[in-house]
């Protein structure tokens, strides 16, 4: 520090001290030089800053969470002793009209437009919040706060003013942060350079002015910068009034300080004082509604280095020793218990110092509460917050008279200005406070398909499609009881995959899946939907599926499995072959044919299968493997699309069941499913669907799981997802009945556990959900499906993602009419297809053309009760 600087900082100080106030409250706002990724550089100071990534904090075990808590100390004592830094907990609106442009990028089939209005208006409706995490580090003093001032007036008097940075300085700069970054990323924040664009974005949005958007460049300067930097701000005794480029208040913002802390936080709790941010809710002063206040948190703080801090210790020791022997000596010979106390409080700390990582660090921590609304709404919110701090025994005051110095200390870049509010204490407490910790699941990008339900509100995005382009697992698995939305909730997967241009097929063994068709129309996919009965014969015909080569043997396959033993016994086999291989090489070959080509055969044995076979066709299950096609019968095709495949009255047999002692049902009920089978994996290894991304979703799989093929099919799509870019949604109400199926546990990605009643079913699910297997678990799992007041809640579930990461979350839709259409309520669908029949016979009655495109009146109740 240059001898003229410390001249002026000593005048600024002793006027400061006839004032009671320190040197920094009348410290001008430093200028901002240039942002670049990860740096905020000034004309005073050079500051690293990074975007901290939350931890699953809300279903996280007890002793888990504590290893996170001691592990978050240890880095505070370890990577960043010595630093003084700057934490933010920010929040933004998800903003539907960015969605908008998003949802352009990730759809590619269907009416994308109507999609992407209609969860545009979906989340305009919802207006959620959403937490960025920010920590800045000091990593470079560039001159001091007095030098800097007089620099700035100097060169701006002579018209020389610049605002730039020398690339040298940038780079050198650039350097430090990264070598930071390496030992931050292996904290339990995974903290990462932040983006220039997010730090463009963090310092213009104080000014609460609408700003140009920042350029896409690798360093902001310059008139870039100043412009995100304008803005004008009246401060008042308790709160600091903003304004816009015209004069008029746009916002009224109060910063509040944390004076005083209890002797000890209780945690994991409700005393986690920065995790609760999102918890605080006020009473609208107009409208009555409880609603989030999400205050900002701005803390300011500086780990000491081990000696200093035991220095610091022993001298409070040493002080308090002196004090006690002083009274002592006195003529009471009484001395004071807090005394005593301090000392042997300080020599315990002392000793867990140096046997223990723990350190000491100065804190002060600032809430910053904004209203856009009026300073009557303000008040109401600052309230709020102090009362729900006050139930946790931590006191929160209204910093009065110190709000512009505050406002300033809270912004990037600046300084600590009001020293006098901060407190000395263990790297525990600021650990404590589990400042990255709530709720968060899904994927970082892709669709949305729901609403996280913990302290930490936001949006789940989950993309089924996604494993094999990471090089991952590809299994998607639904777990929970009948009722509970889980189907509709594989189903809305399903549909948004179709819409992201992947092949979709779904396999329904209930039938009540024909809202994924509906869906898919009102959607604009091309959308499929073959049911396989009387009315549809040869839909599912295997010389009409797959290639020559492929089907002969096939359909010899299923025929074995649908005559009766005895023919089997007698070598029908060999007849069934030379028929099917003598089809194979017509021009246009199918099932049907062959049966025709036994009966008229002079072999006694072939004919007889023949006509055996030929009595199967007129069944309601033989009819799409052998009857002769009809026109309009849409069949089966290996073509990019969303197809809903149907098969009403299947009847599987147990696993290891013989042959002979299946009935007549279970063994053309197995070809069938195994004709099903042939289909989905010819058309997930076809080549030229090789770079198509596809989705094979079956209902109720324990239909597949209890026959020897189906669990092969699962094993084999499972193990060769990622290879064949296919992947698998599957849904059950038992987890129990995948046991043994390696190939599918080994291959699930994501689990999605909806409610369950019974214990067994509850620990296979904590196991799948990797949750501890305990009564905490099974509570947690059988109340997953019900609120607050015992009713049913649909699409309510745990998810456990491809990180680990297990939380609640709501399945939502972007509209009530989206949802009605994938409703699996039978009353629903009767009604609606009444509806689609009125409509038919009267073209011109009411319908439902000028509605909003998100059907809005019940748009809320019906994506967070109903999904």
């Amino acid at each position: 520090m240059t001898t003229a600087t410390r001249a002026k900082r000593k005048s600024v100080s002793r006027v400061g001290r006839l004032l009671g106030l320190g040197a920094e409250r009348f410290m001008p706002p430093p200028q901002l030089v240039a942002l670049a990724d990860g740096l905020v550089v000034t004309s005073t100071q050079a500051e690293a800053w990074f975007v901290l990534h939350s931890a699953n904090t809300d279903l996280m075990p007890e002793p888990t969470q504590d290893l996170e808590q001691d592990a978050a100390a240890l880095a505070l004592a370890k990577t960043l002793a010595g630093y003084n830094a700057h934490l933010k907990i920010v929040w933004s609106r998800l903003d539907g009209e960015a969605f908008r442009a998003e949802a352009r990028e990730l759809f590619t089939a269907g009416d994308v437009e109507h999609f992407a209005d209609l969860w545009a208006y979906r989340l305009d409706g919802l207006d959620l919040p959403q937490r960025h995490l920010l920590l800045g580090v000091k990593i470079a003093e560039r001159s001091s706060a007095g030098t800097a001032s007089a620099k700035n007036a100097a060169t701006g008097a002579l018209g020389i003013r610049t605002t730039g940075l020398a690339k040298d300085e940038l780079t050198q700069l650039d350097a430090v942060a990264r070598r930071l970054e390496r030992r931050l990323e292996a904290t339990p924040w995974r903290a990462t350079l932040a983006p220039v664009e997010l730090l463009a974005w963090a310092i213009s949005r104080e000014s609460h002015r609408p700003q140009p958007a920042p350029p896409n460049l690798p360093t902001i300067t310059g008139a870039s910068l100043v412009r995100l930097t304008q803005s004008r701000a009246i401060p008042h005794h308790d709160h600091v009034e903003l304004l816009d480029a015209r004069g008029q208040t746009v916002a009224w913002t109060a910063v509040l300080a944390m004076p005083t802390f209890p002797e000890q936080l209780h945690t994991p709790g409700e005393q986690e004082w920065l995790r609760c941010l999102s918890e605080i809710t006020y009473s609208h002063p107009d409208t009555g509604d409880e609603t989030l206040v999400c205050p900002e948190a701005s803390v300011r703080f500086a780990v000491w280095r081990k000696g200093a801090a035991i220095k610091a210790v022993d001298k409070v020791r040493q002080a308090a020793k002196e004090q006690r022997r002083s009274a002592a000596e006195g003529s009471a010979g009484e001395t004071f218990v807090e005394t005593q106390e301090t000392e042997l409080t300080m020599e315990a700390l002392r000793q867990r110092m140096s046997r223990d990582s723990l350190t000491l660090l100065e804190d002060h921590p600032r809430l910053i509460v904004t209203s856009t609304e009026s300073l009557e709404d303000l008040r109401a919110r600052v309230d709020a917050v102090i009362a729900h701090y006050d139930g946790l025994s931590i006191d929160v005051i209204t910093a009065e008279d110190e709000q512009r110095e505050l406002w300033l200390e809270c912004q990037i870049g600046d300084m600590l200005r009001v020293p006098d509010l901060g407190h000395v204490r263990e790297t525990d407490a600021l650990a404590a406070s589990m400042f990255w910790g709530g709720s968060e699941a899904g994927d970082d990008t892709g669709p949305i398909a729901g609403l996280l339900t913990g302290t930490t509100p936001g949006v789940c995005r989950l993309d089924i499609t996604a494993g094999s382009a990471r090089g991952d697992a590809t299994t998607t698995l639904f777990v929970g009881r009948s009722g509970r939305g889980k189907t509709t909730s594989m189903m809305l997967a399903t549909l948004t995959a179709a819409m992201r241009g992947a092949f979709a097929l779904m396999l329904g063994f209930k039938g009540d899946e024909v809202g994924l068709y509906r869906a898919g129309q009102y959607l604009g996919l091309d959308a499929h939907h073959v049911t396989c009965g009387l009315d549809t014969p040869a839909v599912a015909d295997l010389f009409r599926l797959l290639g020559r080569g492929d089907a002969a043997l096939q359909v010899v396959s299923q025929m074995l499995i649908m005559l009766p033993e005895r023919m089997r016994e007698q070598g029908v086999e060999t007849h069934l072959l030379r028929a099917c291989n003598e089809v194979a090489e017509m021009d246009d070959p199918a099932s049907w044919r062959v049966v025709d080509l036994l009966k008229s055969s002079t072999n006694e044995l072939a004919a007889e299968a023949g006509r055996a076979l030929e009595e199967v066709s007129r069944t309601q299950l033989g009819a799409p493997l052998l009857g002769r096609p009809r026109e309009g019968a849409s069949p089966l095709r290996p073509e990019p699309g969303l197809w809903l495949v149907q098969v009403p009255g299947l009847t599987m047999p147990q696993v290891g069941t013989r042959p002979g002692d299946m009935t007549m049902t279970e063994r053309v009920s197995l070809a069938l499913m195994r004709g099903l089978i042939a289909y989905s994996l010819n058309t997930a290894a076809r080549t030229d669907l090789r770079d198509l991304p596809k989705v094979i979703s079956v209902p109720e799989v324990h239909v597949l799981t209890a026959t020897d093929d189906g669990r092969r099919f699962l094993d084999y799509i499972a193990r060769t997802g990622r290879a064949l870019d296919t992947s698998l949604a599957i849904d059950t109400q038992d987890p129990r009945s995948l046991l043994g199926l390696d190939g599918v546990l080994e291959a699930i990605t994501t689990v999605l556990g909806f409610e369950l009643s019974t214990r067994e079913q509850q620990d296979a699910l904590a196991e799948l959900l990797r949750l501890p297997v305990g009564a905490a678990s099974r509570a947690l799992i059988h109340g997953v499906g019900k609120n607050a007041h015992g009713e049913i809640r649909h699409g309510h579930c745990i998810v456990r993602d491809r990180r680990d990461r297990v939380a609640t979350m709501q399945w939502d839709a972007p509209s009530a009419e989206l949802l009605r259409a994938l409703s699996t309520n039978p009353k629903d669908q009767a009604a609606d297809e009444a509806a689609e029949q009125a409509k038919h016979d009267d073209p011109d009655g009411p319908g439902t053309d000028g509605q909003d495109p998100g059907g809005q009146p019940d748009l809320i109740k019906a994506g967070s009760e109903a999904a």
